[in-house]
């Protein structure tokens, strides 16, 4: 019913927002000489900023169609080189000619970033991708909306998960290196232990955590206390909702992403207030390089996906309240996920010291419970002054944590028993 409710109130503010266009265009025509006094400028502002608080916010575009390297344009081309109903496999292929111009290796190590499924696009990692495609073959695990996938497709559950990163990285090839940022870290990690206990070729050279919840028990935050505090039944029956027509995954049960945005924003309530205040003198002021600001981090943000009712209700028992892979009980195709199997993937952990997602210790938990990883293959870093965003994107994060990053991955790439060098060629 919520989700109905949902759409029934964005369909219904259809008239006011082509009103609010009309104005927007009206108040901002040159052929109006009204258009530049205080009243202009105002109405204009009050137009542009209702228009933009209830539009609808699609996915949004990659733009990484040239990235600078060292100073030197490179042009890279967008590659989906395997997908199923649920993910994309997307590569950045960069151009050959253009690496050599900026004198960069053409092999690079290959790197599967695997980003949240936590309410976001993939898109939301685009400065962490950017970042990475400096000195790797960059491939991102790009997750589909879940009101977009038919029901005759079936179910996606924390397992699924599993073992989409495990043929992801098959399609990759052997001793690829993966970079979960935030709420993969649980099932990358058990997917790399299930595939060194295995044996598995395409188990990953290396595997880095960023701002993860590995152990939510230790400096647990807001968002874990919530998860805690309520029982289970609750989040069933208060945070599962079903699709609507006329989406393409019309009856299906999901966890809709525009709940997971009105929580995150609650959490900065009068941030995002202030934010849009000030979005709106700066509109009247004509200050565009704040509007633009505005308008990129918001474009993104506002911009949600829905996750499957299983999926999303395992994540919660699983890695919020039962905690089953740090207590050693996570079962995976009937066999319990063993961590201490891991013995030749390289470990790195990276935390912000004002994480209000995950706590400083949940991330670096993961060197804990995988005691067979030697040392000289272990990088444990926590980033000052860096909230939860900071941790994966930021100056920051490209000045200070992306180094540590590079080297790591360059280190357990000689250290790796089979290279892994690929052709970055678009």
């Amino acid at each position: 019913m919520l989700y109905a409710l949902h759409e029934m109130a964005y369909t219904s503010a259809q008239p006011f927002r082509l009103a609010a266009q009309l104005a927007r265009g009206f108040w901002k025509s040159p052929l109006n000489p009204a258009s530049e006094t205080a009243i202009g400028r105002t109405a204009y502002a009050s137009a542009e900023l209702f228009e933009s608080v209830t539009r609808r916010y699609g996915k949004p575009d990659w733009g990484l169609e040239t990235i600078t390297i060292d100073g030197k344009p490179v042009r890279t081309v967008e590659q989906v080189v395997w997908s199923t109903p649920w993910v994309r496999l997307v590569r950045f292929a960069r151009n050959v000619g253009d690496l050599k111009r900026a004198k960069k290796p053409v092999a690079a190590p290959s790197v599967l970033i695997v980003a949240p499924l936590s309410g976001h696009y993939a898109t939301l990692l685009r400065g962490t991708v950017e970042t990475f495609l400096q000195d790797h073959d960059v491939y991102v695990a790009d997750w589909v909306n879940a009101r977009t996938v038919p029901v005759l497709e079936g179910r996606f559950d924390f397992h699924d998960y599993i073992d989409h990163v495990r043929m992801m990285l098959a399609q990759i090839g052997p001793r690829a290196h993966v970079v979960a940022v935030c709420q993969p870290g649980p099932p990358v990690l058990a997917a790399a232990a299930v595939m060194a206990a295995e044996n598995d070729p395409n188990r990953p050279a290396s595997m880095t955590f960023m701002g993860s919840p590995i152990d939510a028990r230790l400096s647990p935050t807001v968002t874990n206390q919530l998860a805690e505090e309520k029982p289970f039944a609750w989040f069933k029956s208060n945070m599962i909702h079903t699709v609507p027509w006329p989406y393409p995954g019309f009856g299906r049960r999901v966890y809709p992403g525009f709940v997971q945005l009105y929580a995150f924003m609650s959490m900065n309530e009068q941030r995002h207030k202030d934010a849009h205040w000030d979005y709106f003198k700066n509109l009247v002021k004509g200050d565009g390089d704040g509007v633009e600001k505005h308008d990129q981090f918001y474009d993104e943000y506002l911009s949600v996906l829905d996750l499957t009712e299983e999926f999303y209700l395992q994540t919660i028992d699983i890695v919020f309240q039962s905690h089953l892979l740090p207590r050693g009980l996570l079962e995976h195709d009937g066999k319990l996920v063993d961590l201490s199997a891991v013995t030749d993937i390289g470990l790195m952990t990276v935390e912000g010291e004002n994480d209000d997602i995950s706590g400083v210790g949940q991330t670096q938990a993961a060197h804990i419970l995988t005691p067979n990883i030697p040392v000289e293959r272990r990088v444990l870093y926590v980033q000052p002054d860096v909230g939860h965003y900071g941790v994966f994107n930021g100056r920051r994060f490209r000045e200070e944590i992306y180094p540590r990053a590079r080297d790591f991955i360059a280190a357990n790439e000689k250290l790796c028993a089979v290279p892994n060098q690929s052709a970055s060629a678009a």
